[in-house]
């Protein structure tokens, strides 16, 4: 095995999250953060570990038995963790937002919670969608368990690639309490990134939105599921999911004067945080922070 090691100076207050992943992919050990990935056609096996060693260093470690496997496992695990985002542009234009300054100010370490590869995005928002997200995550699990990549010498495992995905027959998917529409939107997902019709590392804006288009046109994949996608997967901070329940509840509530029972429209939430333009999905982030608990509570959960 060939063994990494990178210490990073984060570009902005950075604070490394010790909670693990629902799933079950993504383990914290004694304060280190575990993860396996999988590189390349070959599916190389790459074990990356993270600690925040202060409050200035991070501290990324990867084995593999190929030094470019090695070196793209760190540079995943950078961008899930978003250790390399100068947030200063946001902080400066918004810190003193009547909707989320106050917000913005008293914790500048804020980050989404990103994964290391597009296609886990893709595919865990087919899970969630229109069921809670406790029954989701254990819908994920079970996929993992039986479908997923697993390193014994590590204990770790990793998500199912599009190719075995593609492969599976909606029958199986279903028996993971996943419906049958998504299921089969699943595995045409799967279908479509595995051979190369969607590309969804995409470095080029015509390149990347001919992928949303192509994923768009299958049944089952809305704007929502497009958004996470852009979002947590692709690093597109301009990207709201609109159509999320706490994104509706919260502009809902904002927009009647407080009532509870208020539910906002897709184009209204994505009206509320247009002002924000190209930071409008960190924005609608801080905007639940900074609500009240109930719906802190359900951002918690999506």
């Amino acid at each position: 095995m060939i063994e990494r090691r990178v210490e990073v100076r984060p570009a902005w207050p950075f604070r490394l999250s010790r909670a693990s992943g629902p799933d079950g992919v993504l383990r914290v050990r004694r304060g280190v953060v575990h993860r396996l990935l999988h590189h390349g056609p070959d599916q190389t096996p790459v074990v990356v570990r993270v600690a925040q060693t202060a409050r200035d260093r991070v501290l990324l470690g990867s084995a593999a038995a190929d030094p470019v496997a090695a070196a793209w496992g760190i540079e995943r695990m950078r961008f899930a963790l978003g250790v390399d985002d100068d947030l200063r542009p946001f902080h400066e234009r918004f810190r003193d937002d009547p909707l989320i300054g106050a917000a913005v100010r008293a914790d500048p370490a804020v980050r989404l919670r990103r994964r290391p590869e597009p296609f886990e995005v893709l595919a865990w928002a087919i899970t969630e969608q229109l069921i809670e997200y406790v029954r989701a995550a254990a819908i994920q699990r079970r996929i993992v368990a039986r479908l997923g990549r697993h390193c014994a010498r590590s204990g770790l495992r990793d998500l199912p690639s599009a190719a075995t995905l593609a492969a599976q027959a909606p029958a199986l998917l279903t028996s993971f309490d996943l419906a049958p529409k998504r299921a089969l939107a699943l595995r045409r997902c799967a279908e479509e990134v595995a051979s190369g019709r969607v590309d969804l590392h995409a470095d080029e804006t015509g390149r990347l939105e001919a992928g949303w288009r192509r994923l768009r046109a299958i049944s089952e994949i809305g704007t929502w599921t497009l958004s996470l996608l852009a979002l947590l997967g692709q690093g597109r901070y301009d990207a709201l999911p609109a159509g999320d329940l706490a994104y509706v509840k919260l502009v809902g509530r904002l927009q009647s004067g407080g009532d509870p029972r208020a539910r906002a429209t897709e184009d209204e939430v994505r009206a509320y945080f247009a002002p924000y333009g190209e930071w409008a999905g960190l924005a609608a982030a801080y905007a639940l922070r900074a609500a009240a608990p109930e719906l802190r509570a359900v951002a918690a959960a999506a």
